[in-house]
C-alpha cells in the first residue's frame, strides 16, 4: 500500500467537544443543566463547517439539524429517521460518511463520548468551576493520556455566576519504545 493509499484509508482526525462541570456531569434530563451563552457561542464558532457526529439521544434533545455543519447521528435503531441528518449505526461509519474539513467533532451524548475517546486526537471543553446535578456524566481524561494545550478562563457574572475556561487537550505522544 502506498502513502497516498495509507493516507486515504485512515480515518479523519475526530475531535470531542463538550461542556463540563467539576463533578463530570454534563446533561440533565436532555438538556444542559446550566445556562452559559458563552459556551454556545465557542461551540458553534469551533463546530461550524464541520461534520458533527452525535448520539440519537443528543439529537433529540436539539430543535432541529445545527446549520452550517454535517450533522451525522449514530444510533442502534434499524429505519430511524433524522431529517436533516445522515444516521449511521456506528461511529466507524460515521467518520466514514463524515464530509467537511478536518477534525471531525463528537458533540455526545455519554455513551458516544466513551466509544469515541480513544480515537480522538483533541478535546475542547468548557470546563464549568461548580457541581450540577445530572444524569449524564463523562469520565475524566487520563491526564498521562492528554497535554493540555489551551485554557481561556472567565466568570459568568450573576448571582448564579461561576467560573468557567475553555481547555483545549491534544493526546500526548505514545511513549517511546527501548
Amino acid at each position: 500500500m502506498s502513502a497516498a493509499d495509507d493516507l486515504a484509508a485512515s480515518p479523519p482526525t475526530l475531535a470531542l467537544i463538550a461542556a463540563v462541570a467539576r463533578n463530570g456531569v454534563i446533561g440533565a434530563a436532555k438538556a444542559l443543566p446550566w445556562r452559559l451563552p458563552e459556551d454556545l457561542k465557542h461551540f458553534r464558532a469551533l463546530t461550524t463547517g464541520h461534520a458533527i457526529v452525535m448520539g440519537r439521544k443528543t439529537w433529540e434533545s436539539l430543535p432541529r439539524a445545527l446549520p452550517g455543519r454535517h450533522n451525522i447521528v449514530v444510533t442502534r435503531q434499524p429505519g430511524y429517521r433524522a431529517e436533516g441528518a445522515t444516521v449511521v449505526a456506528t461511529l466507524d461509519q460515521a467518520l466514514a460518511r463524515a464530509t467537511g474539513p478536518l477534525p471531525v467533532f463528537c458533540i455526545g451524548g455519554g455513551e458516544l463520548y466513551r466509544v469515541a475517546l480513544p480515537h480522538a486526537d483533541l478535546v475542547y471543553l468548557t470546563e464549568i468551576d461548580r457541581d450540577f446535578s445530572g444524569d449524564t456524566t463523562l469520565a475524566p481524561l487520563d491526564r498521562h493520556a492528554w497535554r493540555e494545550t489551551a485554557r481561556e478562563t472567565y466568570r459568568q457574572e450573576g448571582a448564579d455566576g461561576f467560573a468557567y475556561a475553555f481547555v483545549t487537550y491534544r493526546r500526548a505522544p505514545a511513549p517511546a519504545r527501548a
